[in-house]
């Protein structure tokens, strides 16, 4: 493949990259580029692109590609002309750091290695350089704890306890207070681990004269080393879940970043730090983050050490900080958004090290996007399309009911905002298996790490003992909408024995001891705590304000009851696109249901039950009309096979069992073996594809005129009484055009009937949902009968894969997913075949009647990327659970926008 570019260059006078390149450069090395473009202090280097990583993973083995280790050595010799330098030179060595970049931001995720270049040669010119023996040797034992972690699969524990161990020897309680010589010895303590624990099979060439791997002393070594390392990296499994759970691509690559070394562990005068242009926790325009004197960029992620507030920074080196609150004023000007940045002072010296668009919460989000409005930098088109719909989705998470008298046994920095109460679990693996079998966990953690990212992602919410606000578990927490509180130093967490102490109490957490924590403001509490539904208000409403503008899509709320329509409209419904009845018919009334269904045809008691039934509908429809009031509510005319709700045979069986055994009364056990009869009898080997949806409306034509007759009554009620009920009912499961036709006459004539009855001129549109291939492909001929069509996606999706939804994710979904035979799990995001059967039934359905309304009401109505589907498809609204109203709002208005850049919009 001769003739590809791989490699480019930045910083130092030769920028060959910008920020539009991040799918070349990945991320990070798109916007070094273009910080050095702007005349930034940059640290020069070279960034090796994304689709060469791909190019090493499509070897098998997986190796480097033809001429790359050419142009990396071309590259590499223009670096160490920009700096005066040679890697690893004896006398005054070039360091280099080698990072991962990916097109996505992905934090944590893979792999870093700084101080490249230093062996027992190098580190003898640093000290030479630099006059500083302390820094030189904690620099070369922090190069090979990083690369023998990454690159030698060496465990990090086994670092992290001889420091321990040295630190319990001297008798201090930080890295920083070792000297020189415990530097010294750390480093051939290091050296000695490695060659305990590396495989001579796995690195052969790294192989000594006795036998044993040696840590590389040739510096081309350990960056052609380092670099294979991070493209290893792209598919590590924290990365994989990572980037399954982001929805991000597995073909875009990492790429590899090796750039010029600057020191925040010199002294004093030196410091490494994490900044934002803005609050990324609640959106304040204000500098925010952490930064450490004398140490390197990953104390302050990795919550080894207690960083200081950026806020701190003018006092302990002004001069620096002046210069970094002018870059991130250049910064948020030039990408005309909050920006991330990494940042390194190396003896009174500003270096950049990385900037990005920075994660932050959903509530931040919104106030920054209104903020930005108001300030002149961006559109409202552009802020609308800022705010991730998911986001949305972490307001509406609960909190501490304020009511409720607190105790906290421990206080931590309010990382991530939300409350959370669980069981306490002290390992990823964990919380996991917890999640599996149904239990709400908290993760608690000493510090979370990449590896930890299933548990956090399975727990309620994430409590550590360590870390700042830019540590990973706070960054990744906040991605994640979870609530979390870092740093709560009064903690002793003990993993191994799963178990956490309150420092200065008698006070123990151990595991499944149920604790709170509330993220919004950093406290603890032992004990489950009530927790309330947030008031969404303000900066949330500005913006689906405007979202509302830019929509051309309908929403409307899935709701069954008063208090879901209620939810419903609170959250900007525009009516009810499923009320299923089937969900009123549960609880109490089950029993009256159950001896309707077990009634003969006709009989007294069937009438009786139906009579009852008819009394607590209207009621219920007389409630949700009037919560309603002026908007459409569309009802589902009874669905499911009516043995569900019938008992379990199986347990009935068993009762009969017992009873004969326990000598029961002969009349009793009569009876309940006639019951069991009659249910086996109602059985079906495929109750969804048998005796439900239109087909019981024709079999028992009562129970769908009871229905039709409750919910005139209660339209005609509410007219009388002034209000404006506009109810439309749906007969779900239609095949065939004259199972609609037989249905539809049989509706109108009862609400001719009951209008007539209560002297109320009423109109109820009557439709179907098309959940069914045939209903889809002839939906000009059903389309002709029909005042509306409303999509049900969950069956229409079972009945075109033949896949059974309640089954799939226990049998095989899994696997699908992890083999890649299916990309998404259909039953969420919208499949394209179905999409093209919803697409068909819309087409069809207008050529047949233009004025034919059309819906979706199946959950991948509240699913963003489904809400794009359905807006390019044309229909006139979605309909989801409540409390995803907000966040299809959101998504309609998104796709709305897309349309017009892409002149694809077929409103």
């Amino acid at each position: 493949m001769a003739g590809i570019k791989r490699v480019y260059a930045f910083g130092g006078g030769r920028t060959e990259g910008n920020k539009d390149m991040k799918f070349i450069l990945g991320g990070k090395g798109a916007n070094l580029a273009e910080m050095a473009n702007m005349g930034l202090p940059v640290p020069p280097g070279f960034t090796i692109t994304c689709q060469t990583c791909m190019e090493y993973y499509a070897s098998n083995p997986p190796a480097f590609p033809e001429g790359l280790d050419e142009e990396i050595s071309e590259y590499l010799a223009e670096l160490e002309q920009k700096m005066g330098k040679r890697l690893g030179d004896p006398s005054d060595p070039l360091l280099v750091s080698v990072r991962s970049g990916a097109p996505f931001s992905m934090p944590g995720m893979m792999d870093t290695i700084l101080n490249l270049g230093l062996n027992d040669e190098s580190v003898q010119g640093l000290i030479e350089q630099t006059n500083n023996p302390r820094f030189a040797w904690d620099s070369y034992r922090r190069f090979i704890q990083m690369f023998s972690k990454v690159v030698l699969d060496v465990d990090g524990d086994l670092f992290e306890n001889a420091i321990t161990e040295m630190k319990l020897a001297r008798g201090v309680s930080s890295d920083a207070e070792l000297d020189a010589d415990d530097m010294k010895e750390l480093t051939a303590r290091f050296k000695e681990i490695v060659a305990e624990h590396v495989s001579a099979e796995a690195f052969p060439a790294l192989v000594g004269p006795d036998g044993r791997v040696a840590f590389p002393q040739d510096v081309q070594t350990q960056l052609r080393l380092a670099i294979e390392a991070v493209f290893r990296s792209w598919m590590n499994e924290r990365a994989v879940y990572y980037r399954k759970m982001e929805k991000i691509p597995d073909d875009l690559g990492t790429a590899v970043n090796v750039q010029a070394m600057v020191f925040g562990n010199k002294g004093e005068t030196s410091a490494t730090g994490v900044g934002f242009t803005r609050n990324p926790a609640d959106g304040t325009k204000e500098y925010y983050g952490d930064f450490l004197t004398n140490a390197q960029g990953e104390d302050v992620v990795a919550g080894i050490r207690h960083t200081q507030p950026l806020s701190d920074l003018p006092k302990v080196l002004p001069e620096a900080a002046e210069e970094l609150w002018r870059v991130f004023e250049r910064l948020e000007a030039e990408y005309r958004d909050m920006c991330d940045i990494e940042f390194t002072i190396e003896q009174g010296k500003l270096w950049m090290l990385q900037t990005r668009v920075g994660k932050r919460t959903a509530r931040a989000a919104l106030k920054i996007a209104v903020d930005m409005v108001n300030e002149g930098m961006i559109t409202r088109e552009e802020a609308v399309q800022r705010i991730s719909p998911a986001q949305l989705d972490q307001l509406l998470h609960p909190q501490f009911d304020p009511k409720t008298q607190i105790e906290p046994i421990a206080k931590g920095l309010n990382a991530s905002p939300g409350a959370a109460v669980g069981e306490a679990v002290f390992s990823s693996a964990d919380a996991v298996a917890a999640k599996a079998q149904g239990r709400k966990v908290i993760l608690v953690r000493w510090e979370t790490n990449p590896d930890d990212l299933p548990g956090m992602d399975a727990a309620e919410g994430i409590l550590t003992s360590h870390g700042g606000k830019t540590s990973h578990a706070a960054v990744v927490a906040r991605g994640m909408g979870k609530p979390a509180v870092c740093g709560a130093e009064k903690l002793a967490i003990d993993a191994e024995n799963k178990l956490a102490r309150v420092k200065g109490t008698d006070v123990v957490i151990r595991e499944g001891d149920v604790i709170s924590i509330d993220g919004t403001t950093g406290v603890v509490v032992l004990g489950a705590v009530p927790l309330v539904e947030p008031e969404v208000s303000g900066d949330f409403d500005t913006v689906l304000s405007w979202a509302d503008e830019f929509r051309t899509l309908g929403v409307r709320a899935n709701a069954d009851t008063p208090a879901d329509a209620t939810l419903g409209r609170k959250f900007g419904a525009e009516g009810i696109g499923l009320c299923r009845t089937e969900h009123m018919f549960l609880g109490e009334r089950k029993a009256i249901v159950q001896s309707m269904i077990l009634a003969d045809d006709g009989s007294p008691e069937r009438a009786a039950a139906l009579d009852k039934l008819l009394a607590v509908q209207t009621q219920d429809f007389l409630e949700i009309f009037a919560t309603m009031d002026g908007l459409p509510v569309t009802v589902r005319l009874l669905d499911p096979p009516l043995h569900e709700f019938l008992d379990d045979p199986r347990a009935l069986e068993v009762e009969i069992v017992r009873a004969e055994a326990a000598g029961a009364d002969p009349d009793e056990l009569a009876a309940k073996r006639r019951l069991l009869a009659q249910i086996d009898s109602m059985v079906e080997a495929n109750p969804m594809l048998g005796l439900r949806g239109c087909r019981l409306g024709i079999m028992f034509p009562e129970i769908y005129g009871m229905q039709v007759r409750a919910i005139t009554r209660a339209a005609c009620q509410l007219k009388k009484e002034g209000k404006d009920p506009r109810p439309e009912i749906m007969i779900p499961l239609v095949s065939v055009v004259t199972e609609l036709e037989t249905l539809r006459k049989e509706t109108e004539a009862v609400v001719e009937e009951v209008s007539r009855e209560m002297g109320v001129k009423i109109a109820i549109p009557v439709g179907t949902m098309i959940e069914l291939p045939r209903a889809a492909v002839t939906a000009d001929r059903i389309g002709a009968v029909a005042d509306f069509f409303s999509f049900g996606t969950n069956d229409l999706t079972q009945t075109t894969f033949g896949f059974s939804r309640d089954d799939i994710e226990a049998k095989f979904l899994p696997r699908y997913l992890e083999r890649k035979i299916l990309a998404r799990n259909p039953f969420e995001t919208i499949d394209e075949g179905v999409a093209k059967l919803v697409e068909m039934g819309c087409r069809l359905g207008r050529e047949a009647n233009e004025k034919l309304k059309l819906g979706v009401c199946g959950e991948h109505g509240g699913d963003p990327e489904s809400v794009h589907t359905f807006h390019r498809i044309g229909l006139d609204y979605v309909s989801c659970s409540p409390y995803r109203v907000p966040l299809a709002r959101l998504a309609a208005a998104q796709a709305a926008l897309a349309g017009r850049v892409s002149g694809s919009d077929n409103r």
